[in-house]
């Protein structure tokens, strides 16, 4: 049971977290602070969460634990603010993309007190952001990332863990360094290629044409494009040294396929899509309960 729970910025990831633990009947008291007052309002109102905190003295009063789901180039300006004012019974985590970076600025911004910060992910998002997508089973059966920092106590980091279990999620950990490499590949760049697919037909001549006849699979290769541009932002910037290593070997594959496509190498073509199709269907069979739950 958590008596009381900050979120600094209830969007999708935020609210649904109140949300789910609203649902489980797991916490006493949900306070929301965040940039807009509007989101806020409208986040009470729906009953996301139970009050709006005056500042963050206010708010942490008495928490139990913190979730910052905000952007990560936000995250070092809210620690900053909400350090002085920390307990040493609250917890904080965070559900940024990267790692490396928050931790960077976790440790500048928290100095002493970097133990009782537990670094997180939720990897549940959707292509709609905000308060009003924020969903109770948001996170049923997602996966949720910790990385542990060497200062916390397994008690810290077991209590994060609990509260994404109860919220339906399974929880794994990688370091800050693994976590930051594998979603640069599964995570940051098919976001990268989405948003850069749907700009290059924007700026053509006919895009009205093109979007005009672009059907279900433009629609699920791009859905990812209409995710918030401010988050995607902060993640390319704080991730791009993975990601560019990632954009080249995808060039260089892209280089490959030109290749083939420019000789009329059917075999090849179908080669190479019978692999991915492959590989791809076993991924998905993967994501299958066994036979019988």
């Amino acid at each position: 049971m958590l008596g009381k729970v900050v979120i600094c910025g209830v969007g999708l990831i935020g609210g649904s977290f109140a949300l789910a633990l609203k649902d489980k009947g797991i916490v006493g008291e949900v306070v929301g602070l965040g940039r807009s007052r509007g989101t806020l309002e409208v986040a009470l109102a729906s009953g996301v969460i139970d009050r709006i905190g005056v500042d963050w003295s206010d708010a942490l009063t008495g928490a139990d634990l913190v979730l910052l789901a905000i952007p990560v180039g936000q995250m070092e300006a809210a620690m900053c603010a909400l350090t002085p004012h920390l307990s040493p019974g609250t917890i904080v985590t965070d559900g940024g993309s990267t790692k490396q970076d928050v931790v960077a600025a976790a440790r500048s911004a928290l100095g002493a007190k970097i133990n009782q910060f537990v670094p997180g992910h939720p990897i549940a998002g959707a292509e709609k952001s905000g308060v009003t997508a924020a969903l109770a089973d948001l996170y049923e059966g997602k996966r949720v990332l910790l990385t542990p920092l060497p200062e916390n106590a397994p008690d810290d980091v077991a209590k994060v863990r609990a509260a994404w279990e109860a919220c339906g999620a399974q929880v794994d950990e990688l370091t800050p360094v693994e976590h930051d490499q594998v979603f640069a590949a599964v995570s940051h760049l098919p976001h990268l290629l989405a948003y850069a697919l749907v700009h290059e037909f924007a700026n053509r001549p006919n895009a009205g044409l093109l979007f005009g006849f672009a059907a279900g699979g433009f629609r699920d290769f791009t859905r990812i494009a209409s995710s918030h541009p401010e988050m995607w932002r902060d993640i390319c910037v704080a991730n791009n040294a993975a990601l560019v290593e990632e954009l080249d070997a995808y060039l260089s594959e892209l280089q490959r396929v030109r290749a083939l496509l420019a000789s009329a190498d059917g075999a090849a073509l179908e080669a190479m899509f019978t692999r991915a199709r492959t590989a791809r269907n076993a991924w998905l069979d993967s994501l299958q309960p066994p036979s019988g739950e």
